[in-house]
């Protein structure tokens, strides 16, 4: 009997090592196709380092970068106006890009020509928008801002500065405005300011100076108009010129003032290469265009971008607000913190209307 089973086990270990012998080898594990990189050019009308707009704009792009494993390409075009149709053009026709991204109203009209050229390409602009029933432009994504918004915090709060902390440096409670130019994207960020300005007790039409600077790129007239400003009385001056508004800094040094930064957290870029000209900043207006390229870029991805269209981003989508940084904490005394909590809460239920050129 035993002899038998041992028989019959051996039997069945041969059989079962005849069939893993002949069964198929199985076949080697495949990797899943590498998904293809998104290519993006970035075509600046201007240059990198304003440490304002672009910069912000570049914030955006280098972040979707690095988390989406983009491939990027920035093309800086230059402050000369002649030189950026045609680098669009360039860019447009002879780049590799999946996604091509310009900014600011000058590039409007070049984009809605080019883009219906490339119906494959998706384009991105930002702080503008094309006319979508005039042109074919299904392919572009528009983001605007709702500049008048942050401008209103940075308003109200400055007013509360000036007649309260600041009172006393100067006769009568005064504030400042250096603009770039009197463009309608601009002029948004002056009614804003000074309806803030308004409601928190300051007359604008007597106690709010603006001057436009002519552009973008001047600090030398940035400072000289934010000095004239200092000299007749402003405690805090706006800056609404990108970087013409670093000489408004310089003047606020100079002059033992105040200055409230714009489009970034100014402060915060200033402070490690020159905290003397950050620690007059008391907080900036920002108009996050990098959290809105990012946010695009992710929505791109998810295949949920409205192309052929344009959204327009307030404080209640976090497209614009004011910087709670370690400067404001510095200069504002708890009770203007409590009130601007408050007026911030009254914007975001929709309890407050701010005026705008747009309608």
């Amino acid at each position: 009997m035993k002899r038998t089973m041992s028989f019959v086990l051996a039997m069945l270990l041969i059989a079962s090592f005849m069939l893993s012998a002949c069964a198929p080898a199985a076949a080697p594990a495949t990797e899943a196709p590498a998904v293809k990189a998104i290519k993006v050019v970035y075509v600046v009308n201007g240059t990198q380092g304003d440490k304002s707009f672009i910069d912000s704009a570049v914030r955006g792009i280098r972040q979707a970068e690095k988390e989406f494993g983009l491939q990027v390409k920035i093309i800086e075009a230059g402050n000369d106006p002649a030189r950026w149709q045609p680098a669009l053009v360039d860019a447009a026709a002879n780049e590799e890009y999946d996604i091509l991204i310009v900014g600011s109203w000058q590039m409007t009209d070049f984009l809605a020509e080019v883009a219906p050229k490339y119906p494959d390409k998706k384009f991105f602009i930002y702080d503008t928008a094309p006319d979508f029933t005039k042109c074919d432009c299904k392919n572009i994504y528009a983001v605007q801002y709702k500049q008048n918004e942050g401008s209103y915090l940075a308003g109200y709060y400055a007013a509360l500065m000036t007649q309260t902390t600041l009172k006393g440096m100067n006769a009568e409670p005064t504030l400042g405005v250096v603009a770039a130019q009197p463009i309608p994207v601009i002029d948004d960020f002056v009614v804003g300011f000074k309806n803030g300005a308004k409601d928190a007790g300051l007359d604008p039409e007597k106690n709010v100076i603006v001057q436009y600077a002519g552009g973008w790129t001047d600090p030398a007239k940035g400072k000289e108009q934010a000095l004239a400003m200092y000299q007749q009385g402003a405690d805090i001056v706006f800056q609404v010129a990108g970087g013409t508004g670093e000489g408004v800094f310089q003047a606020a040094l100079e002059a033992g003032k105040y200055a409230i930064g714009v489009d970034s957290d100014q402060a915060m870029i200033e402070k490690d290469t020159n905290p003397d000209l950050a620690a007059v900043i008391i907080t900036s207006m920002m108009k996050n265009v990098d959290n809105s390229l990012y946010r695009a870029f992710k929505m791109h991805i998810a295949g949920t971008l409205p192309y052929g269209s344009v959204e327009i981003l307030g404080v209640k989508e976090g497209g614009v607000g004011l910087a709670y940084n370690e400067y404001f904490d510095k200069y504002t005394p708890q009770d203007i913190k409590d009130k601007m909590k408050k007026v911030q809460e009254d914007l975001l239920a929709g309890k407050i209307t701010v005026d705008t050129v747009f309608k």
